[in-house]
This record gives structure tokens, C-alpha cells and sequence, in this order.
């Protein structure tokens, strides 16, 4: 396909651009580091500084259509050069709900001081008991099989699992909401259409889980416990204010959903990158003190978020391109990572690569993902026993198709970049 075609593409409904999306971003790249997407209105960003920049930029740009998107029109006309005012009018019809990633100013401040506390390093070094123990059963289980499919069978129940323990979701809940979130489309689905045809309405994830978050939360308050639930019932603002429930009730099914849909996408992404290189997986085995590192490059490479979103909150600059007020970014964060001005060999993977947490994988400023430390530490625990209990791990050729001839399938998303399935042969 030529370029001019490739780039005409519409990012957000084309399903043809999930196995590849890298190409789509640099022939938009060629265009220039910021350059309109669609209509004029709405413009991506690949440029490694320029994102940066945005993403810092917290007085200009709002994050309020985060979780939406930059391809859906918005609901008011923009005035004047700030619409500042008119972004507080129109919040609730901005994002499809209300939470952390998509509030700005105080509002957001105030509720990141909380979420900043939870994953603390003495908090994750509580759980590493735990976290290897259930690796270990899931991978040996896997391994006496000889086979596994990583995305469903083991990443996803692995992350869950250890996410609800951090927060103390009871055992007897976490089959109920990994139901409802496995059931669910994606964020960024670009199926919606699809979706909604002739379905009654439905409880979100979200709103599923806030239910039940609201009873734990209620019962922290009389009866504290040793859990992130507790840090957050009983938890206050920087000036002292108790915060409304409702925030913390979303604030906690944000961070059981979201946590565990990063982190089983990394360790999907991880996961294939191992099986298709022998020698890198060799590498790791014969010292693993290199699977740290190793993740900071397929985070750069092959991050779980492709994309994040705002929008221009007063007239503005970037790149030497004038913003107008109500303009809407696409801020391609998988683009940035592989942006030749800031990497060099972009495309090639390198380990122990020169300042490599400098990705964005995670994001950059205030918005930056509360969750990543997490994240880092339970892939890395779970690849580490897929690594001691195998000699050789490697894409199943049935499922999947020889080397050279690969045949893979990504979830229909337009923020995450997430494989629906991989299926691995595990030899012991």
C-alpha cells in the first residue's frame, strides 16, 4: 500500500492498521512530528519531545477526553482562545466516565496524592511471597502440559490475582469480576457499533465493580485491615478533607481494571518477543538479572498503550505548530518510542539500550501510570519462572504459522496494543 493511502486511514475504525500500526505512524511521521489526522481538527502526535511536551503541558491540554479519544466530535462548539470553562461544563460528556486519568487541575492532584501511595515499594515487597508463588503453580502447570496459551490462560488470571491481593478483593469475588471484564469490549473498542447493535444496556466493568467496592470500602472504614482498600477508605486529601466515596469507590475498580489489563498485555508482548528469538531467550535464561532491562525495551517497542488523548485547553504552540482551543490530540506514545530523533536504531531491538526508562510506555508528568512499578514487578516475576522451568519456549506453529509466516490477532483497540491470544509450546 503506498503511502498516501496508508496515512488517509481512519486510526480509530480501521481494523486493517492493529497488526501494524508502527508503519501508519511513520509515514505520519514523515509528515511531520505533529500533523492533522481526519479532519483538521484533530491532529497526532509522533515526535518524541513533542509528546513530551504535551504530556507535561497540563495547563494547556486537558485530559479530559482520555479515555474517549480523540475521533469522536465533541459536544459543544469551542469559543474564544480558553475554553476552560467550557471543558468544565461539558466533563461528563466527554469521557465515558468520570476517573483519574481524565480529571485535571486540583481534581486530579488532590486523588493522585492517594493512588501515588498505594504501590509503594514496601507494599510490593509484602506480596512477593505470593506473586512467586502463584507464577511458580501457573507455570509449572503449564509447563507439564507442554503448551499454554499465555493471554487468556495465564496472563490474565495472573495479573488479576495479584492485583486483588494487593487491594483485598475477597477470594470470592475475583472469578465475578474477571467475568465481567473479560466480557467487556476494550478501551478504545473499534468495534462500538458492533457492540451496541440490539444489546440491552449493560453495567460497565466499572460500574459492575463499583458496586461491590463501595461495600468494601464502607466496611474498611469500621473494620481497617492491612490492604490497599483500607489505605484508600481511610485515606484523605492533601489539605486533610475526607474524599467523597464515590471517588474512591471508582479510584479502586480503576485500578483493578486498568492494572490488570496493562500488565497481562506486557507480559503477552513480553512473552512473544522471547519465543521468536532463541538467542535472547538464552540469553535471559543463563542470566536473569536481564529481564528487567529486557522489558524496558519491548515496553519502548511494544508498549501496552499505543496512544493516549487531550485536548488543546487554550490557544497554543507545539512543534512550531499553532494549537487552537478545542483542538483534539492523538498522542502516540508507541510512535514516540520509536522516534529516530531520540532513539537511534529505532526499530531494533537492543538490550541494556542507553536511557531506555525514558519511554513513555507509561506515559510522562502527572498522568504518568501509578500502576507501572507493579507492572514491572509481576512480569518480571512470572517470566522468570517461565525461564526456569523450560529449555526452550516458541510460538505454536499450528495456531500461529511457521516463522517468517506468522498469523496473529489483536484485540480491536485504538489506545491498547494487546494480542487476543498466543499460543506457546513449552518444552521442559
Amino acid at each position: 500500500m503506498n503511502a498516501d493511502a496508508l496515512i488517509h486511514k481512519d486510526y480509530f475504525t480501521d481494523q486493517s492498521l492493529l497488526l501494524d500500526p508502527y508503519e501508519y505512524f511513520r509515514q505520519m511521521y514523515a509528515k511531520g512530528p505533529v500533523y492533522p489526522m481526519g479532519g483538521g481538527d484533530v491532529l497526532l502526535v509522533t515526535g518524541f519531545e513533542e509528546a513530551v511536551e504535551v504530556l507535561r503541558n497540563n495547563r494547556d491540554f486537558s485530559s479530559a477526553i482520555s479515555t474517549s479519544g480523540a475521533g469522536d466530535p465533541l459536544p459543544f462548539t469551542p469559543e474564544g482562545a480558553d475554553i476552560s470553562a467550557q471543558l468544565d461544563v461539558f466533563s461528563e460528556q466527554l469521557g465515558m466516565l468520570n476517573l483519574l486519568v481524565s480529571y485535571d487541575g486540583m481534581q486530579h492532584a488532590n486523588l493522585r496524592a492517594i493512588a501515588g501511595n498505594l504501590f509503594t515499594p514496601t507494599r510490593l515487597k509484602a506480596t512477593h511471597t505470593f506473586m512467586h508463588d502463584f507464577a511458580d503453580q501457573l507455570v509449572r502447570e503449564a509447563v507439564s502440559r507442554g503448551r499454554c496459551e499465555i493471554v487468556n490462560e495465564i496472563a490474565t488470571p495472573f495479573v488479576t490475582l495479584v492485583v486483588a491481593e494487593i487491594l483485598g478483593v475477597p477470594p470470592e469475588d475475583r472469578d465475578k469480576f474477571r467475568a465481567v471484564i473479560d466480557a467487556a469490549p476494550p478501551a478504545g473498542n473499534m468495534n462500538k457499533e458492533d457492540a451496541n447493535e440490539g444489546a440491552a444496556p449493560q453495567l460497565s466493568p466499572l460500574e459492575y465493580m463499583g458496586l461491590f467496592f463501595f461495600e468494601y470500602l464502607n466496611d474498611r472504614r469500621e473494620h481497617p485491615r492491612d490492604d490497599v482498600l483500607t489505605h484508600l477508605a481511610q485515606a484523605t486529601y492533601p489539605d486533610g478533607e475526607l474524599p467523597d466515596l464515590l471517588e474512591m469507590v471508582k479510584l479502586s475498580g480503576f485500578l483493578f481494571g486498568a492494572g490488570q489489563d496493562t500488565s497481562a498485555k506486557l507480559l503477552s508482548n513480553a512473552m512473544r518477543r522471547i519465543a521468536e528469538d532463541p538467542a535472547l531467550q538464552q540469553q535471559l535464561r543463563e542470566d536473569p538479572a536481564l529481564i528487567p532491562p529486557m522489558l524496558e525495551e519491548v515496553l519502548r517497542l511494544e508498549g501496552s498503550t499505543k496512544a493516549t488523548f487531550r485536548i488543546a485547553r487554550r490557544d497554543t504552540k507545539i512543534g512550531g505548530m499553532d494549537i487552537r482551543a478545542g483542538m483534539r490530540l492523538t498522542v502516540a506514545l508507541a510512535a514516540a518510542n520509536r522516534d529516530p530523533r531520540r532513539w537511534e536504531n529505532p526499530e531494533e531491538f537492543r538490550l541494556n539500550r542507553p536511557r531506555i526508562k525514558e519511554h513513555l510506555a507509561f506515559g510522562r508528568g502527572v498522568h504518568t501510570c501509578a500502576g507501572a512499578p507493579l507492572a514491572r514487578l509481576e512480569v518480571a516475576a512470572i517470566l522468570q519462572h517461565f525461564l526456569q522451568h523450560t529449555t526452550h519456549i516458541s510460538l505454536c506453529a499450528e495456531k500461529h504459522g511457521p516463522p517468517g509466516n506468522r498469523h496473529l490477532e489483536y484485540e480491536p483497540s485504538f489506545i491498547i496494543r494487546g494480542l487476543a491470544n498466543l499460543h506457546l509450546v513449552l518444552e521442559s
